[in-house]
């Protein structure tokens, strides 16, 4: 039995999270080639994974694992919670803050999407630094959710970061592109 890896990156823009891309770089080349071994090579139920995805122009928190049971925890439906740090393309006055607050609290319709449907999105919470930037928390992992709840109340996303997951926080002296050894008991499901 393979010794559980957890690790955490601070994932730059431009790289995808599929373990091979022709037009995009992916987090793997980011790794040691000593853990890229573990990315094809090991046996099955014991590859280097990450634990969901992040699109290529969206940065932050990222973990990685080889254990299935916990990586399947932080996405399984309704799983862990997920923060992300939103810069709007339209600032959003005090006075209209609250009904994107209230709104997002209710579950929004989500518009469609190349992948995905219109779909409804399960409650979220944000709250606003200033009139351009929010702090976003969901507990689903639908496609594009974030900026599609944007999108959805009339603005639009154009920097994305992930912050945490669960309560695990990306650290701030962590530099876009380095990782981190994290125990799997500081999310806290």
């Amino acid at each position: 039995m393979a010794e559980k890896i957890y690790l955490m990156m601070n994932k730059p823009a431009g790289y995808v999270c599929s373990a091979a891309s022709d037009s995009h770089k992916t987090v793997y080349q980011l790794l040691t080639p000593e853990l890229q071994q573990l990315v094809q090579g090991a046996k099955r139920g014991e590859r280097l994974h990450t634990i969901g995805r992040l699109d290529a122009d969206t940065t932050g928190l990222l973990l990685f694992t080889n254990d299935g049971k916990f990586s399947y925890g932080i996405t399984a439906s309704g799983g862990t919670s997920k923060t992300y740090l939103a810069i709007l393309k339209n600032p959003v006055p005090h006075d209209l803050q609250t009904s994107y607050i209230t709104r997002a609290a209710q579950g929004l319709i989500l518009p469609p999407e190349k992948k995905a449907p219109e779909q409804k999105a399960a409650p979220a919470q944000i709250s606003f630094i200033d009139e351009t930037t929010c702090r976003i928390t969901v507990i689903e992992g639908k496609f594009h959710e974030v900026r599609r709840i944007f999108r959805a109340l009339g603005n639009e996303v154009v920097e994305l970061k992930r912050v945490a997951i669960g309560k695990l926080e990306l650290p701030s002296e962590l530099a876009p592109g380095e990782y981190i050894k994290f125990s799997p008991e500081q999310i806290l499901f």
